[in-house]
């Protein structure tokens, strides 16, 4: 059996019982993966959620942020223009 008839066997249950197995370090009976399976795992939750999961809600994904000036007292958002103008200091 390869990866990919692995992956279409595991069902939405399967998937959650491995992403916590990861999280927590331990089976749902309670016996400790080892670091070989935790990998395992680990790399199983990744690969169904690549197949099934929209990316931005996919194991490890991180939404792009657009930098805060660190001066700016209304919480604006500096857009590419600004962020290549040099900063100016207030005493």
């Amino acid at each position: 059996m390869d990866i990919e008839q692995v992956l279409q066997a595991v069902t939405p249950d399967v998937y959650k019982k491995l992403k916590l197995a990861v999280e927590i370090g331990k089976w749902p009976d309670g016996s400790k993966l080892s670091a070989e399976q935790r990998a395992t795992c680990l790399q199983a939750v990744i690969a169904y959620d690549s197949q099934h999961k929209p990316e931005s809600e996919r194991v490890g994904f991180i939404a792009p942020k657009k930098h805060q000036h660190c001066g700016s007292s209304k919480g604006e958002v500096a857009d590419e223009v600004e962020a290549d103008k040099p900063l100016k200091w207030q005493h």
